[in-house]
């Protein structure tokens, strides 16, 4: 698929790190987005383009009500202030390069989603070991934390790509754009097959995502209380064609972008009431 670069950039901030301890409630300073094609709002308004402005996490839209709106809900003084540095066909390797441009624009609070292209991948044995993926993310975060110590981490789990087989198998349109897009294969390839290979072959994959979303369990735990991971809210999320881009049935639409936000901001809402985290000091 062709890789398109969405990024929105803004250095002003409306709080800092040195407010640590004011008793003054958490703000983050820059929100920024990082991930795959998800984020990036890919096909979310266009043919096969990004559309960061319906981003879950970054987005500016209305409609979509992201993280950065729900924000701006709070305090106006964040406006403007989100960068979306997500890129379609991202994979958990490039995760530490998006890191690094959050901590060069002052990022505050970056949400995470990635993994899914680490597992649609053109045959199975690519798909990202579990023990790569965890030690790519584990690194990545590692990074933001040095960088920007006073920072706070949102982790998103990976939605259940063999729900999107389940829920677009029957569809002719959604075969046909699987087929000639060759979208995701190792679980979309052949979808209306019912021979014990190809099932045994989604379960693995499903399996392989399974292991991806208990690594990021993992990552964020070891990171400490500035990160917090969705407890699988995502992976769990009981989405249907309605929330799917018409132009790929494969990425979230507008309404799939809101249900996103929906089902991960409460995983972080309570921060908004909590006052600012001193920063950890590491040896």
């Amino acid at each position: 698929m062709t890789v398109f670069t969405a990024v929105t950039v803004s250095t002003a901030l409306w709080a800092t790190p040195s407010a640590a301890g004011s008793g003054e409630s958490w703000r983050p300073a820059v929100l920024a987005a990082l991930g795959d094609s998800i984020s990036a709002g890919f096909n979310a308004c266009g043919w096969y383009v990004t559309c960061p402005s319906r981003s879950w996490s970054a987005g500016e839209d209305p409609a979509v009500q992201s993280h950065y709106m729900r924000l701006l809900d709070l305090d106006r003084g964040a406006l403007g202030h989100n960068v979306n540095l997500a890129v379609p066909g991202a994979t958990s390797a490039d995760l530490a390069g998006q890191v690094a441009g959050a901590v060069e624009r002052r990022a505050d609070y970056v949400t995470v989603l990635v993994g899914a292209q680490d597992a649609c991948v053109s045959e199975e044995r690519r798909m990202t070991p579990v023990a790569v993926y965890e030690k790519r993310v584990a690194e990545a975060l590692a990074l933001f934390r040095a960088g920007r110590p006073g920072g706070r981490v949102f982790v998103a789990s990976i939605p259940d790509l063999k729900r999107l087989w389940r829920v677009g198998k029957d569809n002719l349109a959604a075969r046909g754009f699987w087929a000639v897009g060759r979208i995701c294969p190792t679980m979309l390839a052949r979808p209306t097959s019912t021979s014990p290979a190809d099932q045994a072959r989604r379960d693995r994959v499903r399996d392989r995502v399974a292991g991806y979303n208990a690594a990021l369990a993992r990552v964020c735990a070891a990171y400490g209380p500035a990160c917090r991971f969705d407890g699988n809210a995502l992976f769990d999320c009981p989405f249907t064609l309605n929330h799917v881009s018409r132009w790929d049935f494969f990425h979230p639409n507008a309404a799939g972008q809101r249900l996103i936000a929906q089902r991960t901001f409460p995983a972080v809402r309570d921060w908004l009431d909590e006052p600012v985290l001193e920063p950890e000091l590491q040896p």
